[in-house]
C-alpha cells in the first residue's frame, strides 16, 4: 500500500535489499503451519463444545457464532495498529505468538481433567453435568488469545508477503502473483488436512491429543516466521488512511451551515499531494455534504506549497472524493451480511445434522468426522475457480464484451441467489434426514442427541458444495470489489472490510439462533432448534434464512443499480447495459 518502501539507517534512506525469493518460503511456512494449527481446531469447535464441555446446541452454536464474529472483526483493529504504530512484521510476530498461546489454553482445557466437566453418559443425560464459571473463564481465555491471533494474522500476511518484493521491477511483479498463486494453493491444502486428519483425531481418538498436534505447528508456525527476521523487508508504519476519513467527517461538519458553490469542481480546495499513490478521482454529486468539508473560508490558512494548515478544518476534494468512494461501498457491504449468514449455517447447524446421520462408509466401521463434512465447500470451490477463470469468464466475455465476461457486482448477485438455493436444498435434505430418523432410525444415537437416521451423511454434500459455489461468486467478488473500489491507500482496510462483513454475519446468526429458539419453544410448532434435531424443525429454520436471503436479494439490486463506480459518475446498470466495448471500469 505505501508507495516508497525506504529501510532508513542513522537517519539515511538506504536501498532496499528484496529477497523475496529466500524470504517467501519462510512465510509461505508461516502461513501453511498457522492454517493447519487452527483451522481444522475452529472447524470442530462445535462438537467439542457440545462433547467435552457438555454446552447445549444452542449455547455452543451462540458462541461459535460469537467467536467468529468477534475474529473476523479483530482484523479491522489489526489493520489499524499495523498501519499506524506497530508494522505488519511486529504486529505478524506478536499475532502469531497469541494464536500459538491460544491452542496451548485450548490443548489443555482438554488434558487436564479439572479444566473441563465430567463426561456424559450417552444415555442417561440427567448425569450431564455443565461447565464451572472457573472452567468457562478459561476457555474464554483461549478464545481471546486466538481472537488476537487472528486480529493481526488476517490483514497482515498478504500484504507481508508482497512486501518482500520489488514492485517496479518485472521479476518483483512475478514474484508477488507466485506469492499469491502459493498462498492460495497452502490455504486449500491446510484447509483440507486440517478437516480431515486432524479432526479425525480429535473426534475419534483423543481430544487432548487432537489438540496437540495443533499447538505444535502453531509453534512451528512462530519458530519459522522469527527465522526469516534478518531478511525481511519490514516497512514502517505510515499512519492509517481512516485518520483522512474522520477528518472529512469532522471537517464537514463544523461547516455544516455554509452553502456549497454553484460549480463544486472549480471553487472548492483542491490541492493534489505530490506523494499520494490514490488515482486521481472527479468530483461526483453523490454525498454533496461532504463536499463542504473543502470549502475554503477566511479562517483556513494555506502552506506555502499549496497544501491546507489545518487538515482537521480543510480537507481536499481528492481526500473528500475518496470518503465517498468508501461511503458508496457500505451499502453494499451490508448486503453481504444477510448473504453469508447461509455460509455460517454450514459451519454450525450442518455438523448436527451430520452427527445425526449415518455417517459409515459402506459396510465397515469408519465414520467420517462430523465436522469433516466441511472439506466438500473447499473441494467445490476449488474446482470451480479454474472453471471459471478459464472456461467461463472467456466463453462470458465474447457475449458481453467485457473483461471479467460480467460486473463483480452482477457476479456477487449471482452468489446471493445461490445462497438461497442453497437454504432450500439445506432445509430438503433435513427433513428427509428427520423423516428417516423417526421412521427408520440406525442403531444408537448421537452423543447426547436423538436417535441417528439412517439417511447417509453424504446427502449433506449437494448443499455444501453450492455452499462453496456460492462463495466462489459472491465471497471472491467481494473481494475483488472492496479491492477495486477502495482508494489504493486504503486497501488494506479493504481486506479487513470483507471479514467485518463476515463478522455481522456471525452476530446475525446467533441472534436469529437465539430469537427462533426462544420464540418457537411452546409454539404449535414446536421448539425449531432443540437438542434432538429430530424432535425440531431444522427445515423451518433454514427456509426462514431463504426468505431473508430472497429480500436481501431485492435490496442488493437497488443497491447496485444506485451504485457509482469508483472514478466515474457511470451507475452500475449503465455498466451492465453497455456491451458494445470492454468494460471500462474493474467492476
Amino acid at each position: 500500500m505505501e508507495k516508497n518502501k525506504q529501510a532508513v539507517t542513522n537517519d539515511e534512506p538506504t536501498k532496499i535489499n528484496y529477497r523475496g525469493v529466500k524470504a517467501m518460503p519462510l512465510i509461505i511456512g508461516n502461513e501453511t503451519f498457522e492454517k493447519l494449527g487452527t483451522i481444522g481446531t475452529i472447524s470442530n469447535l462445535m462438537v467439542y463444545l457440545t462433547t467435552v464441555f457438555n454446552m447445549k446446541n444452542i449455547t455452543a452454536a451462540t458462541f461459535i457464532n460469537t467467536f467468529s464474529g468477534t475474529s473476523n472483526l479483530a482484523p479491522l483493529l489489526g489493520a489499524f495498529l499495523s498501519d499506524t504504530y506497530f508494522g505488519r512484521y511486529k504486529t505478524l510476530g506478536f499475532a502469531s505468538i497469541s494464536s500459538f498461546l491460544g491452542m496451548f489454553v485450548l490443548t489443555l482445557t482438554a488434558g487436564i481433567s479439572k479444566l473441563h466437566p465430567p463426561s456424559c453418559g450417552l444415555n442417561d443425560m440427567s448425569m450431564c453435568v455443565g461447565p464451572t464459571v472457573w472452567q468457562q473463564l478459561f476457555l474464554l481465555f483461549g478464545f481471546g488469545l486466538l481472537v488476537i491471533g487472528a486480529g493481526g494474522i488476517r490483514p497482515c500476511n498478504l500484504a507481508f508477503g508482497a512486501d518482500q518484493f520489488n514492485p517496479e521491477t518485472e521479476s518483483g511483479k512475478r514474484g508477488i502473483n507466485s506469492f499469491f498463486n502459493w498462498y492460495y494453493f497452502t490455504f486449500t491444502f491446510a484447509v483440507m488436512i486440517s478437516v480431515t486428519l486432524i479432526v479425525y483425531v480429535q473426534s475419534d481418538v483423543n481430544w487432548a491429543l487432537g489438540l496437540s498436534i495443533p499447538t505444535v505447528l502453531m509453534l512451528l508456525s512462530c519458530t519459522v516466521f522469527f527465522m526469516g527476521s534478518r531478511i525481511y523487508v519490514k516497512v514502517k508504519p505510515e499512519g492509517s488512511p481512516l485518520t483522512s476519513v474522520v477528518q472529512v467527517i469532522v471537517s464537514a461538519t463544523k461547516k455544516r451551515r455554509l452553502r456549497l458553490p454553484d460549480q463544486p469542481s472549480l471553487s472548492l480546495f483542491n490541492h493534489i499531494s505530490s506523494n499520494s499513490i490514490n488515482s486521481k478521482l472527479s468530483h461526483t454529486d453523490q454525498f454533496r455534504f461532504l463536499d463542504k468539508a473543502a470549502i475554503v473560508t477566511p479562517e483556513d490558512q494555506i502552506n506555502s506549497d499549496g497544501s491546507t494548515a489545518n487538515p482537521w478544518r480543510l480537507c481536499r476534494m481528492q481526500q473528500v472524493e475518496e470518503v465517498k468512494c468508501l461511503t458508496r461501498v457500505i451499502p453494499i457491504w451490508a448486503s453481504a451480511i444477510i448473504y453469508h449468514v447461509a455460509i455460517v449455517q454450514q459451519q454450525t447447524y450442518a455438523v448436527f445434522q451430520a452427527l445425526q446421520s449415518d455417517r459409515r462408509l459402506g459396510s465397515g466401521k469408519f465414520q467420517i468426522p462430523a465436522a469433516s463434512y466441511i472439506i466438500f465447500c473447499m473441494i467445490s470451490l476449488t474446482i470451480w475457480i479454474p472453471i471459471y477463470d478459464r472456461i467461463m469468464v472467456p466463453s462470458l466475455r465474447k457475449l458481453t464484451g467485457k473483461e471479467g465476461g460480467i460486473t463483480v457486482l452482477q457476479r456477487m448477485g449471482i452468489g446471493i441467489v445461490l445462497s438461497v438455493i442453497t437454504m432450500v436444498v439445506s432445509a430438503l435434505v433435513e427433513e428427509r434426514r428427520r423423516t428417516l430418523a423417526l421412521t427408520h432410525p440406525t442403531l444408537g444415537i448421537a452423543h447426547g442427541k436423538g436417535a441417528i437416521s439412517s439417511m447417509s451423511g453424504l446427502w449433506l454434500i449437494p448443499q455444501l458444495t453450492l455452499a462453496g459455489l456460492t462463495e466462489g461468486f459472491n465471497s471472491i467478488g467481494q473481494i475483488e470489489f472492496y479491492y477495486n473500489q477502495f482508494p489504493e491507500n486504503m486497501r488494506s482496510i479493504a481486506g479487513s472490510f470483507f471479514f467485518c462483513g463476515m463478522a455481522g454475519s456471525s452476530y446475525l446468526s446467533g441472534f436469529l439462533v437465539t430469537i427462533v429458539h426462544k420464540t418457537t419453544t411452546g409454539a404449535a410448532t414446536g421448539n425449531w432448534l432443540p437438542e434432538d434435531l429430530n424432535k425440531g424443525r431444522l427445515d423451518y429454520f433454514y427456509y426462514m434464512i431463504a426468505a431473508l436471503g430472497v429480500l436481501n436479494f431485492g435490496y442488493f439490486l437497488m443497491c447496485a443499480r444506485w451504485y457509482k463506480y469508483k472514478g466515474s459518475g457511470s451507475t452500475a446498470l449503465e455498466v451492465a447495459m453497455d456491451t458494445k466495448k470492454p468494460e471500462k471500469f474493474p467492476v
